[in-house]
C-alpha cells in the first residue's frame, strides 16, 4: 500500500505542489531583509562588540591595574603590565587585548570593579595583518574617549535593568 501511495505522490508531483504553496503563501508578504550598509537593524544595550577602556570624567585613567579581567579571560587574550605611581596607586603600563583570540565572552567587562574595560557596538573592524587586531592600551583608551557618550548610556540602562 505505501508503495502506490509512493507511486502516485511521485506521478503527480504532490510535493512540488506542497512547496509551491509554501513559496505562493510568503510571496506578497511584508520582507523583512535588512540592506545593511543603508539600514541598520537596531542592536541592544548589551552588544558585545569591540573594547574599549574609559576614564573618569576629569581624564584619570579608571583601570587600577587588579588584573581580573586577565585572570578571568578563558581565551587568555589579555595581557596587562602594571607600575606602581608615586602616589603608591597601581596603574597600567601595557594593556593589550589580541582580538584574534578574543571570543568576546564579557567576561572581562563583567570582572571589572571600577567599568574601565567595556564592549562596544562597534563591529565594524578589520584588518590586513594580524598586528591589526591588536589593541594597545592607547587604541582602547582613544575608543573609549570616542564613544563615551553611548558607554554611559548602556551603562545607566544595563543598571536599569538589574
Amino acid at each position: 500500500m505505501k508503495a502506490i501511495k509512493d507511486y502516485i505522490k511521485r506521478l503527480f508531483l504532490l510535493e512540488l505542489r506542497d512547496g509551491l504553496k509554501v513559496t505562493g503563501r510568503y510571496l506578497f508578504d511584508k520582507k523583512i531583509t535588512v540592506q545593511y550598509p543603508d539600514e541598520r537593524t537596531p542592536q541592544s544595550h548589551r552588544f558585545r562588540g569591540r573594547h574599549a577602556l574609559r576614564r573618569y570624567p576629569n581624564g584619570e585613567e579608571r583601570c587600577i591595574a587588579c588584573k581580573l579581567c586577565e585572570a578571568v579571560c578563558p581565551a587568555l587574550a589579555i595581557t596587562i603590565e602594571a607600575d606602581h605611581r608615586p602616589d603608591g596607586t597601581r596603574s597600567t603600563t601595557r594593556y593589550e587585548i589580541d582580538l584574534t583570540k578574543c571570543i568576546f565572552c564579557g567576561l572581562c567587562e563583567e570582572s571589572c570593579p571600577v567599568d574601565s574595560i567595556v564592549e562596544t557596538r562597534v563591529f565594524e573592524y578589520s584588518g590586513e595583518q594580524r598586528g591589526d587586531l591588536l589593541m594597545t592600551k592607547e587604541k582602547l583608551l582613544a575608543a573609549g574617549e570616542q564613544l563615551e557618550k553611548q558607554l554611559a548610556a548602556d551603562k545607566a540602562l544595563d543598571r536599569a535593568y538589574r
